[in-house]
């Protein structure tokens, strides 16, 4: 519930100057709007994930980013920082959303 709580008021991240992170911001708001599904479990208890691998989507998305800090500007190194941290953000709450989901046996 924390890494909810914190996804849910922490700011969304900027784009940065550089076409790379222009791309990446676009790539993690498409994430973000996957992950919304999460709203309707904690505020009603519907289960019901999205047709992508949202897990697999942010892990290349993470990695991009990061090939992208290791060559920016230092004001875009920060963009990076701030978008690679909202992404981790995003699996970690959308990978405990699929825990609590599923069935238990």
């Amino acid at each position: 519930m924390d890494s909810y709580t914190l996804w849910r008021r922490l700011p969304f991240p900027s784009g940065g100057s550089a076409q790379g992170l222009k791309m990446t911001y676009a790539d993690l708001a498409e994430a973000d709007e996957y992950v919304t599904t999460v709203i309707r479990f904690v505020e009603s208890g519907i289960f019901k994930p999205v047709p992508v691998d949202v897990l697999a989507m942010l892990e290349e998305l993470m990695q991009r980013i990061d090939r992208l800090g290791d060559t920016a500007s230092d004001g875009d190194r920060a963009v990076a920082r701030s978008q690679h941290a909202y992404a981790a953000l995003l699996h970690l709450v959308y990978r405990q959303f699929l825990e609590a989901g599923r069935p238990h046996e």
